[in-house]
């Protein structure tokens, strides 16, 4: 409906609650939410320092992890390999293929 001026009237927004039924989440160092939390309200550090070996076996060159800037660290989820491609109707070279936050994802959900 227009004014006299030929403006329309302004629109008041509504703003409807919501409720959030639940969540899920995995993280470094908390398989689920509640030791995230605790994690982060005791200032736990869950960024893994990776040593020499562990870097050659993530595929790190030692020319490229011995770099001055380079950072040796990671964010490790527990339990990535475990991921039960049949059940998700994935073939096991499909499952290999797909990046690991889709996997992720798909087990969390």
């Amino acid at each position: 409906m227009s004014r006299g001026n030929g403006s329309a009237a302004p629109k008041t927004r509504r703003f409807e609650p919501i409720a959030i039924v639940g969540m899920r989440g995995r993280f470094p160092g908390a398989n689920d939410l509640e030791t995230y939390w605790q994690n982060l309200a005791q200032g736990v550090e869950s960024i893994a320092t990776l040593t020499p070996e562990e870097m050659r076996a993530a595929g790190v060159p030692d020319n490229i992890s011995r770099l001055p800037g380079y950072v040796n660290a990671s964010p490790l989820l527990d339990d990535v390999d475990k991921f039960d491609a049949e059940f998700f109707g994935f073939s096991a070279r499909d499952a290999s293929l797909t990046d690991l936050q889709h996997r992720c994802f798909l087990k969390t959900v």
